[in-house]
């Protein structure tokens, strides 16, 4: 079985979301989504609209979506990389070479992104952020 893992907020779903998820379960058997919780977006200088319960069970209800846990630190992830077994790790291009390290404990895939669509875009439209 091969297993893959991908991080992040999932704050306001939309499409662009869904699309990484999917292509990210294309790349193995079992998919495993992490989650940011608030705190560990407070640390990060995000505010969600969200709360990571809702966020995360959102997730959890996608078809793509084996697993949910947490994401409650940038350190964890060797961890979980570890204690799930995983085989490929997944982030968007826009996070390109940041995760490069991780290639020691699996592979490390970046997916492009969706064009046109972002939570800050989304979050500028409805005048939430600047």
């Amino acid at each position: 079985m091969k297993r893959v893992i991908t991080y992040g907020t999932f704050d306001l779903f939309h499409v662009g979301h869904l699309n990484i998820i999917k292509r990210a379960k294309q790349l193995g058997d079992y998919l495993i989504v992490a989650v940011s919780t608030d705190s560990f977006n407070e640390i990060k200088g995000k505010k969600c609209v969200i709360p990571d319960d809702e966020r995360m069970a959102i997730v959890e209800s996608i078809r793509y979506v084996d697993k949910v846990i947490p994401e409650e630190t940038w350190e964890q992830k060797i961890a979980d990389i570890q204690k799930y077994n995983i085989d490929v790790f997944v982030m968007g291009d826009d996070w390109e070479g940041q995760f490069d390290e991780l290639k020691e404990y699996c592979e490390v895939v970046y997916l492009p992104r969706t064009n046109e669509i972002s939570t800050t875009n989304i979050k500028r439209k409805l005048g939430l952020k600047k």
